[in-house]
Order: C-alpha cells, then sequence, then structure tokens
C-alpha cells in the first residue's frame, strides 16, 4: 500500500501491490505512461464502456505537496524494510501529467489523500488540499486531521469550506481514532454526512492503533459516521465485514485488495466472497493511484476476476461512490 508515513526515519506504513503482467499496457506502465501508443488508457476505457458507465470514480488516489510526494517516491526507490523490494512507482510523473492520465482513463471523478505523521501538519495539509481542488474540478476535495489542539476548528473550517471527504491513517499517524480530541471532529462529519477514509486495518504491519477494535469502539459512538475502510481493511477481511453489516453507514474501499501481490500476502476469504456480493452497495473502488508498481487496469482485473457479475463492478466502480458524493451524469 502507498500510504506510509513521511518522517525523519522515512517509515514506511504499508506496501502496495507487485508488478504484474497487464499485456502490453504493464510493460509501458513503470515509464509512467499509459502505453506507448495509449494501451492501458484503451484498455481501461474499454472496462468501462463494457459495463455502460460514464467512467470511474476512484475515492483513494494520491495528490499531495511536491516535497512531499517527492519523500515518498524517494522511500519507495529505497526499498524499504517493509517493503524489501524493487519498487518502480508506475506513474512517475509531474502533477499535470499525472492528472491527464486519470482523465485518459476515465477517471470523472477522484481524491487527494493525504494524511499528517505529526502535529501541526494536517492544517496546512487541508490549505493545500484546498487549493488543488480548486484548480481540479474533478476532485473531491480532501481534508485530513490529527488529534491535536485546534483539530475540531481546523475541521470545521474545512467542512465549511467545502470539503467533500476527510483522509484518517491512524497506523501513519500512531493514534487512537477514539482520542478525545477526535470525538467532536467525528461527530462534526457524521451530522454533516462527510465521509471519511480511513486506514485503520494492520496491513501490512499491525500499529499499536490498527484492527477492528478500536474502530468498533467509535463506531458504537458514532454510528451515522459515513466510514470508508481503506484496502478493505487488509489483512483483518472479515471483521471489517462484520463491522460494515452492523452498521449501515460503513463502506469499503478496494485499493490494492484482490491484486496478485495482495492476495499472496493477505488473500481474500474465498468464503466471504458471498458477503462481499451481498455488500456490493458499499465498496467503492480505490487503486493508489500513482504510487503502485503494476498498471491501474490491474486493480480493474482484479476486481472483475472475482466473478460477481456486471451489476455488482457498475456499482463497486462508479455507482455507490456517485451516490455517496451526489456525482455523476
Amino acid at each position: 500500500m502507498s500510504d506510509h508515513p513521511v518522517t525523519e526515519r522515512n517509515r514506511p506504513a504499508s506496501p502496495c501491490c507487485s508488478p504484474d503482467a497487464e499485456g502490453a499496457a504493464g510493460g509501458a506502465a513503470a515509464s509512467g505512461s499509459p502505453g506507448p501508443d495509449g494501451t492501458e488508457a484503451l484498455a481501461v476505457r474499454a472496462f468501462w464502456q463494457r459495463l455502460g458507465l460514464p467512467g470511474l470514480i476512484d475515492v483513494h488516489t494520491h495528490f499531495m505537496p511536491e516535497r512531499v510526494l517527492d519523500k515518498v517516491w524517494a522511500y519507495f526507490d529505497s526499498a524499504g524494510p517493509l517493503t524489501g523490494m524493487a519498487w518502480p512507482i508506475t506513474y512517475r510523473a509531474e502533477e499535470g501529467r499525472r492528472l491527464a492520465l486519470l482523465r485518459e482513463f476515465g477517471v470523472k471523478h477522484f481524491t487527494s489523500m493525504l494524511y499528517p505523521h505529526k502535529p501541526d501538519m494536517a492544517e496546512w495539509l487541508n490549505g493545500w488540499a484546498a487549493g488543488f481542488a480548486a484548480r481540479t474540478p474533478d476532485c473531491l476535495r480532501t481534508a485530513t486531521l490529527y488529534p491535536e489542539e485546534g483539530v475540531e476548528r481546523y475541521a470545521r473550517a474545512a467542512v465549511e469550506s467545502g470539503a467533500r471527504v476527510f483522509k484518517a491513517h491512524v497506523q501513519v499517524g500512531a493514534y487512537d481514532p477514539n482520542d478525545a480530541l477526535l470525538d467532536p471532529v467525528w461527530g462534526l462529519l457524521a451530522e454533516t454526512c462527510v465521509p471519511v477514509v480511513m486506514h485503520c486495518g494492520s496491513g501490512p504491519a499491525p500499529g499499536k492503533y490498527t484492527g477492528p477494535e478500536p474502530v468498533g469502539r467509535l463506531l458504537a459512538r458514532h454510528p451515522r459516521l459515513r466510514l470508508i475502510v481503506a484496502h478493505m481493511g487488509m489483512p483483518e477481511y472479515t471483521d471489517f465485514l462484520d463491522l460494515a453489516e452492523r452498521h449501515q453507514e460503513v463502506r469499503l474501499d478496494t485499493t490494492m485488495a484482490f491484486t496478485d501481490f495482495s492476495e499472496r500476502l493477505s488473500p481474500f476469504p474465498a468464503a466471504e466472497r458471498v458477503r462481499l456480493a451481498d455488500l456490493g452497495d458499499r465498496v467503492l473502488l480505490g487503486t493508489d493511484f500513482p504510487n503502485i508498481p503494476y498498471p491501474y487496469l490491474h486493480q480493474l482485473r482484479a476486481l472483475e476476476r472475482l466473478d460477481l457479475g456486471d451489476d455488482w463492478l457498475r456499482a463497486v466502480c462508479h455507482g455507490n461512490a456517485a451516490a455517496l458524493f451526489s456525482v455523476g451524469p
């Protein structure tokens, strides 16, 4: 997973999926291009066009200040201890080219997932994200938070000025989502129906506050919180499916789940596919673009090979997010 802390120690939070052959598109993607002749873009567009969709909505993409992203990429280049392997950034390119790639793929709406690893960082990131969304109308304006004095103030300011989704990363931030400083923020997000994408699963290495138990306690106090569990809660898939069944507002994003690398490390239980189908109205497409060492197309193929049907794919790749964020044709 490409979510990882950019700290003085450059310790990562999570590895992603390894390269995987996706035909001609896969061979070209490492250069940061969808293929010398646009083959990947054509294949991605063919995927959603076959489903009769107007495009894709990706709720888990990363855009962040350049110097922060440079540190992210430098970590992956170093083949750090949690990845333990060469990690080519498939879509290493300047911001404008990365935006152009998503649009070539037919991604109609996406996010700028960003997150702090220490105090006095979240409000600055929110300011950057507001500017990015202002110049990028197809980005769902994203904000973040950290348990610190002033968090309710800057979170409320973000909501009131148009934030559509928040990112919380309890692994990178090493904080308890039940921290008393965050309680009024969760109440605010529940009241205003602003979703929060939370990295709370324990993959690839558990953090002090990762796993379903802290999230369960949070939802017991804020059952109306629109929580999107990142990475399907990997590796605690079953536990997070349980939470989704108990709480109507809990959703899960597909980021890196079901891909070849994740299946080798943390395979999704085959017995849970029935529940995955039953919860099809609360599963959302996420990819971790651009920080992935395999083609964007592979995430879509990984969903397709679950063999849960075209209606399920239509809902996951567009319909569910369109309804949640009130976007679409």
